[in-house]
C-alpha cells in the first residue's frame, strides 16, 4: 500500500491525515493530532470511522516542540507502516506570495523563498515550515509538497488585490493575498455535484471557523475576498479581532503606549469572540451563555458577516448561491440563520427545518439564492495536490 501523509503544522499542535493511494484515487485511512507540544503534549490518532488507534499523554509541564513531536510522529508511523511506503508529505502552508500560485515540491530554493515570506505570516509560516524542516533533516529524499493558502487567490483581478498605497510600498508585496484558499479550492471542486448554478454563477462562501473568512467565485474561482495582506483582516474571528481602521493600531502605539510585539498579541489572541465577550472564543459556548458580552460578541459576528457579504455580492455583480462551510458554517444553525435573515434583501429565503438538519440545501424553494452547508476537507485537497505533484 502507498500512502500520502498531509501535515498541519500550528503554534502549538500537529495535525495529520494518512491516505492511501492507489490507480490515482486517494481513501483516508487515519487522522490525528499532537497538541499542546510545548506544555502539555499529547497525541492521539483515530481510524476513519472514529475508532481510536492510539494515544498518548506525556508527564505535565514536558516540552517536546516541533522538531520532536515531527520525530515522535515518523517514528510512530514507521511502527504502524507494514507494508505500506510513505511517497511524499503534503504541508498546509498559509502563504505563497506573489510568487507561488499552486502546490511545489520543497528543495533549498523553495524553502529559502518561504522562509522570505514570514513576516508577511508571522503567527503561521514559521511553523509551517519547522515541520517541513524536521522531516527533510530526517529523511530529505521524501518528496515534500507545499501548499499554500494564499494560492488559489491568485485568479483575482489586480485591482481586487491593491491598496491605495504608493508603488514603492506596494512593490515589495503590500498587497491583498486572501487565505483559507486549501478549503475554497475543495468547495469549488465539489459544487457541481451539488449545484450546476452554484458552481458555474456568481456564489459566495463562507469559511467559518476559529479564522473566518468569505470568498466570492465566479465561475468556481477566486474574484475577491475579506482576507487580505494578513490573516487578521475581515471578519471577526476566535480571537482575531478582523477589519480595523489603521489609526487604531496608531492610537494604541502613542496613546496606550504599545510596541508592535503587545499589538500584534492583542490582534490576533486578545480580540475577537473572546476579547468581545469575555468568555470564550468557541462559538458553542457563546451560543449556550446567557452572558450578556456572549450574546454582543455572535451579534457582531454576524453582522460583520453581513456586512461582508453585501460587500462580495457587489464584487461579483450579483449572487445565485450561499455556501457555508468549516466548523461554524457547517454546525452553528443559529449563526446560519441570522446571516440568511440579514439577507433577505438579496432574496435569500431560508428552510428552518432543513437548516436546522444542517442541510446540505437550506433554502427553501421560493428562494432567489441557493444556500448551501457544504463540509469542507482541506486535507483532502492538499492530498490531491501531492499526488499530482508526484505524478508530474
Amino acid at each position: 500500500m502507498d500512502v500520502i501523509l498531509v501535515i498541519n503544522a500550528g503554534s502549538s499542535s500537529i495535525k495529520f491525515h494518512a491516505f492511501a493511494t492507489s490507480g490515482g484515487k486517494l481513501e483516508p485511512i487515519a487522522g490525528g493530532k499532537l497538541e499542546e507540544i510545548y506544555s502539555n503534549p499529547r497525541f492521539q490518532v483515530k481510524r476513519q470511522n472514529g475508532e481510536i488507534i492510539d494515544e498518548k499523554h506525556w508527564p505535565e509541564g514536558e516540552r517536546l516542540g516541533h522538531d520532536n513531536a515531527i520525530a515522535f510522529l515518523l517514528e510512530w508511523l514507521r511502527g504502524q507502516a507494514g507494508d505500506a511506503t510513505l511517497l511524499a508529505v503534503g504541508h498546509r502552508v498559509v502563504h505563497g506570495g506573489e510568487r507561488y500560485s499552486e502546490p511545489v515540491r520543497v528543495d533549498d530554493e523553495v524553502l529559502a523563498a518561504l522562509e522570505s515570506l514570514v513576516p508577511l505570516a508571522p503567527l503561521h509560516q514559521p511553523h509551517n515550515l519547522a515541520a517541513i524542516r524536521s522531516i527533510r533533516a530526517r529523511n530529505p529524499q521524501l518528496p515534500q509538497i507545499a501548499c499554500f493558502d494564499t494560492a488559489f487567490h491568485h485568479t483575482q483581478p489586480a485591482l481586487a488585490t491593491r491598496f491605495a498605497l504608493p508603488p514603492d510600498i506596494t512593490q515589495r508585496g503590500v498587497r491583498r493575498y486572501g487565505f483559507h484558499g486549501l478549503s475554497y479550492e475543495y468547495i469549488a471542486s465539489v459544487l457541481p455535484q451539488y449545484d450546476e448554478r452554484a458552481a458555474y454563477g456568481k456564489t459566495v462562501v463562507l469559511h467559518l471557523g476559529n479564522g473566518a473568512s468569505m470568498t466570492a467565485l465566479n465561475h468556481s474561482r477566486s474574484v475577491a475576498s475579506t482576507m487580505g495582506f494578513t490573516a487578521v483582516e475581515g471578519l471577526v474571528m476566535g480571537t482575531r479581532s478582523g477589519s480595523l481602521d489603521p489609526g487604531v493600531v496608531l492610537w494604541m502605539m502613542e496613546e496606550a503606549h504599545m510596541d508592535a510585539r503587545a499589538i500584534e498579541a492583542m490582534l490576533y489572541r486578545r480580540s475577537g469572540l473572546l476579547g468581545v465577550s469575555g468568555v470564550s472564543s468557541d462559538m458553542r459556548t457563546l451560543l449556550a451563555s446567557d452572558v450578556p458580552a456572549a450574546a454582543e460578541a455572535v451579534d457582531l459576528f454576524c453582522y460583520r458577516i453581513s456586512r461582508e457579504l453585501g460587500s462580495l455580492a457587489a464584487a461579483l455583480g450579483g449572487l445565485d448561491a450561499i455556501v457555508f462551510t468549516a466548523g461554524i458554517g457547517e454546525y452553528a444553525a443559529p449563526v446560519r440563520e441570522r446571516v440568511c435573515r440579514a439577507a433577505a434583501w438579496l432574496g435569500v429565503s431560508l428552510d428552518p427545518q432543513a437548516n436546522a438538519k444542517h442541510g446540505p440545501l437550506i433554502s427553501d424553494p421560493q428562494s432567489a439564492v441557493g444556500v448551501w452547508v457544504i463540509p469542507t476537507n482541506e486535507e483532502l485537497m492538499i492530498a490531491r495536490h501531492a499526488l499530482h505533484r508526484l505524478e508530474e
